[in-house]
């Protein structure tokens, strides 16, 4: 009988990450903002300054973080940084001013450098030679499954025993259901306890182990600037998602029927993260312009949505594919351009342009839907897709 190899391990290893401490720290936080302000008596915008401390943080340990996990153990670095978001956690049941909230961010954002930009992106391809697309997919896809189980118990935790419980509960969630296996399942490198990655062979060892670029040659390439605007604006334009169900009411249609177009987009985005990797292994020009063109599509009929609703929800759909392309496309991009020898290093730096188009984007729609209208920033969503599309050809076309 054939012997599983130990990167599915891995794989389930990425997926706890990204389903548990992902999923209660970002795809859980929208649950805590209502009950935790009208606790403190603080408006929402002045709580949700943590979740910008946390962005700020994470862009400016990103390039550090990339080379510790480079040098270091990631098997340690990984349960590290989640035993420290579980117990930030129930640090933040304790909270009873909204600045502990904001030393809550900076610690969160420390943890998310390792544990949502670098952890499976970095695994992945150190355990696999081949599907590495489709097990991104999968990893990546576990935080929007995370987010579905959790917020609804969030939810029931918050109503029947208040928020402190609820922080506490997720908390521990981490510290005992994620930190644990994390240390005594990860392993670094396939080398470390004997194996290949999966899809290599003995003759193809000593290549692959040099396959790719130097980190130093690969930051001077305009190739590296071509995929460091991609991911900014590829992000920036996933952050329009916060605005679908406002512009969705200001066409008239009911509160609960523009939740089903936020449901649409996070459908699209779980889907799409798998598809997305299944046609990376294939051909990443492809994926960069499944991902791109998609996103139009879905823009372009989310402006005809007057004309119904199923026609919202099908753009929505479709829009939620170019979100699942920030933590799927971008990754791919770069292993497909620089290779795997400093791929964590390269893909730390570019993902401080993740973290900033987050971080600048996520006010700034806001501001200029203010400024202008919403129908204004869905347009400039395109025009940002479209050179987003343009940027990923030049990048693949220009790699070594």
């Amino acid at each position: 009988m054939k012997k599983i190899h130990y990167g599915y391990v891995i794989v389930i290893c990425c997926c706890l990450i990204m389903g548990i401490d992902i999923g209660l720290a970002l795809s859980c936080a929208g649950i805590f903002y209502q009950p935790v302000c009208e606790s403190l008596n603080v408006p929402v915008g002045k709580f949700g300054l943590y979740m910008s401390i946390n962005y700020i943080v994470s862009t400016l340990m990103l390039s550090v973080a990339g080379k510790m996990i480079e040098r270091w153990s990631a098997r340690w670095l990984l349960a590290g940084s989640s035993a420290l978001l579980g117990l930030t956690f129930i640090g933040m049941s304790f909270a009873s001013q909204v600045w502990h909230f904001y030393v809550a961010g900076g610690l969160i954002g420390v943890c998310m450098a390792f544990l949502l930009y670098l952890s499976f992106p970095t695994l992945i391809n150190r355990w696999f030679r081949t599907r590495v697309g489709f097990f991104m997919g999968i990893c990546s896809a576990a935080s929007g499954i995370g987010g579905i189980l959790f917020n609804p118990i969030g939810a029931h935790i918050i109503t029947a025993y208040g928020w402190h419980m609820a922080y506490i509960v997720f908390g521990l969630m981490i510290l005992v259901g994620v930190s644990p296996l994390l240390a005594l399942l990860l392993r670094d490198r396939p080398e470390d306890i004997g194996l290949q990655p999966f899809g290599s062979n003995e003759t193809q060892k000593e290549q692959r182990k040099q396959d790719g670029t130097d980190y130093a040659i690969a930051i001077r390439q305009p190739a590296f600037y071509a995929i460091f605007v991609f991911a900014l604006l590829l992000m920036a334009v996933s952050t329009l998602n916060l605005f679908i169900p406002n512009y969705a009411k200001g066409l008239n249609y009911s509160l609960e029927q523009a939740s089903l177009a936020a449901s649409s987009v996070m459908a699209g985005v779980t889907l799409g993260k798998i598809v997305l990797g299944y046609i990376n292994d294939r051909n990443c020009m492809l994926g960069v312009l499944t991902t791109t063109l998609f996103g139009i599509l879905g823009i372009a009929l989310m402006l005809s949505g007057d004309n119904g609703l199923w026609i919202i929800l099908a753009g929505a759909f479709l829009f939620g594919w170019e979100y699942a392309g920030v933590t799927v496309q971008t990754p791919m991009l770069v292993r497909s351009v620089f290779g795997n020898k400093d791929y964590a290093q390269i893909y730390s730096n570019i993902s401080i342009a993740i973290a900033i188009g987050g971080a600048v984007s996520s006010g700034g729609w806001g501001l200029l839907a203010d400024a202008t209208s919403y129908r204004f920033i869905l347009f400039v969503g395109i025009a940002a897709l479209a050179a987003c599309c343009l940027l990923g050809i030049v990048a693949l076309r220009r790699k070594q």
